[in-house]
């Protein structure tokens, strides 16, 4: 189990494929933050834009948050040294309707062009429970099968029991997880289990900051103390290969956009 910063150096090359702009940052700021300083490559692939990731869509409409997203998360990878960075440039909300196969043929041809040593994704639960972040999951988990090097680990986001005890309150008042979730792991489960230190739980807090759209409101409710603890935490429970499919053929699917 990494439990340690000092630990993910043993990750090797890290590809985080996530839905929203700041679902990387929320999930695995620390394990990037800290990769990139051992000198490990970090890929980041982002499904959306996330335009419609607002309560107020007068004052953000579609394509000015998707343009204003873009940069945040620009600036928030910034912050976290990844210089690595690509778009799959589906809708937000709409991923459940984009044919499976063309994401995962494309996902494919992101996974032969870096190899990772592990992939950073959603569970099938997608965590909150979202329909994006399940449809993600499940792409990246039928892509890993198909096209990633042998030893390829697929890494899960996953909720641990104790964050029931310490945030269920909170989670509920915020309406963070849609109704049923999220699905309670034991900590036994995890493979990674990450307490971050100080250091990178500010560097975090940063990388989230930057994505102010999304951020800043939950921070002035919450008090930065509170938001610095209740982020503090990454943990991911492991998925096993399983390999019963045959290989996508190269160059299959979509490109990525980069960005």
């Amino acid at each position: 189990m990494t439990t340690s910063l000092t630990d993910v150096r043993a990750l090797g090359t890290l590809l985080g494929v996530w839905a929203h702009p700041d679902d990387e940052a929320y999930l695995s700021a620390g394990l990037m933050a800290a990769a990139r300083d051992a000198g490990s490559r970090v890929v980041c692939v982002t499904a959306t834009r996330g335009e419609q990731g607002t309560a107020d869509p007068v004052a953000w409409p579609p394509d000015a948050l998707a343009a204003e997203r873009t940069r945040e998360l620009d600036r928030s990878l910034e912050v976290l040294g990844v210089v690595e960075h690509a778009w799959l440039g589906y809708a937000d909300g709409g991923c459940d309707a984009v044919p499976a196969e063309e994401a995962v043929a494309t996902l494919c041809a992101a996974l032969e062009a870096v190899r990772p040593d592990t992939v950073l994704t959603f569970g099938p639960d997608g965590l909150t429970g979202h329909p994006d972040h399940r449809a993600v999951g499940r792409w990246t988990a039928a892509a890993v099968e198909r096209a990633a090097p042998a030893g390829t680990r697929l890494l899960q986001a996953a909720f641990p029991a104790r964050r029931v005890r310490r945030w269920s309150a909170l989670d509920a008042e915020l309406g963070v997880y849609l109704p049923g979730f999220p699905v309670v792991v034991p900590e036994d489960r995890l493979a990674v289990d990450l307490a971050l230190d100080e250091r990178y739980t500010a560097r975090k807090v940063a990388a989230l900051r930057a994505q102010a759209t999304q951020t800043a409101g939950l921070i002035d409710a919450m008090g930065p103390d509170v938001y610095a603890d209740w982020v503090a935490e990454e943990t991911f429970v492991e998925r096993p290969r399983r390999r019963l499919q045959a290989p996508a053929p190269a160059g299959a699917g979509a490109a990525l956009t980069a960005g």
